[in-house]
């Protein structure tokens, strides 16, 4: 009879132990989960090349050999190149000598071509990548329901679901500028080829420092974790008041073209900040080859204290 009393006062005791340590953790959960939107094309090539090739006439050969049209100067019609060909090679000429002057010739007009800006000559090879970080105030409550709300209902299957995250996530912002306090930005130019590698080591480094995704909806897969309580919620509600209390966003842009070419680099001041979000909210969607919009915490019951930002997001800088 003792053991089994013994027995049961273990089996109690490892459950309270048991609801004390789950307790806990959700609660750490929810004040340090974060909410993640977002997505990449970069499967999809930026500004398609666009190579001309002539079409072949029917009816004309040398020697079995389909023979390429002739070119006028500009863009069609005009005098053509082939005529002098017999003078150059005294009455004809080799089939390989022709073949070697034909493609000079091609070349030649498509690089003229390509001056006109429509050309082979224009590939936009170049990525833009940009991170921009704000520390906002614990009252900014409505812009963690606005990204929230977000998460719930974008498509962040194509571009253009994309390119609409990012102008709301943007206009949230701009709307609490009397909440900015903390900022972080940095921009850098890769080669198409490499850029997928750095902005994926680049939002690693970023979700690392969340906890928990408690909300994400990213190439087009939503998710969510009920770690929040009504008496969580109620116990936390005069410590979000605190106005030594943060909410943290991050935006990581992967762009091609020119859109961010007269960003500033590194903000130090809310002038600078609004023109930054104005300049990432106006990328057109079909420069815009990935986006991950990452926030914490997520929900607006729960802050971040002035240690966790400085442990946190040590790179921050007071506005």
């Amino acid at each position: 009879m003792k053991n089994l009393q013994k027995i049961w006062r273990s089996l109690i005791a490892l459950c309270l132990v048991t609801l004390v340590i789950f307790a806990g953790a959700d609660d750490a959960l929810a004040r340090r989960g974060g909410g993640r939107i977002g997505g990449g094309a970069f499967r999809r090539s930026p500004a398609p090349t666009r190579v001309i090739r002539p079409s072949r006439p029917s009816g004309s050969t040398y020697n079995n050999y389909q023979v390429a049209p002739s070119y006028g100067y500009g863009y069609g019609g005009g005098l053509s190149f082939f005529p002098f060909i017999p003078f150059m090679f005294g009455g004809g000429g080799s089939l390989f000598s022709l073949l070697v002057v034909v493609a000079i010739a091609s070349a030649v007009l498509q690089a003229f071509r390509g001056i006109g800006g429509q050309g082979i000559t224009r590939v936009d090879n170049k990525v833009t990548l940009v991170k921009l970080q704000v520390g906002l105030l614990a009252g900014a409550k409505k812009l963690q329901n606005d990204l929230s709300a977000l998460a719930e209902t974008a498509d962040t299957s194509d571009n253009d679901g994309l390119s609409l995250i990012l102008r709301e996530a943007t206009v949230s912002l701009l709307r609490h500028p009397e909440y900015w306090i903390y900022v972080r930005s940095a921009k850098e130019v890769s080669q198409f080829d490499q850029a997928e590698q750095r902005f994926q080591a680049l939002t690693m480094s970023e979700r690392s420092k969340l906890n928990a995704e408690v909300v994400t909806n990213v190439n087009a897969r939503k998710n969510s974790l009920p770690v929040v309580g009504s008496a969580l919620e109620k116990q936390n509600e005069k410590l979000s008041e605190d106005p030594s209390e943060y909410v943290v966003v991050t935006l990581l842009v992967a762009t091609t073209g020119d859109a961010l070419a007269n960003m500033t680099a590194d903000v130090r001041n809310t002038q600078d900040l609004q023109k930054t979000l104005a300049a990432l909210g106006s990328i057109p969607s079909d420069r815009l080859l990935a986006l991950e919009v990452l926030w914490e915490p997520q929900s607006p019951d729960y802050t971040l204290s002035s240690d966790q930002v400085l442990s946190v997001y040590p790179d921050l800088v007071r506005l």
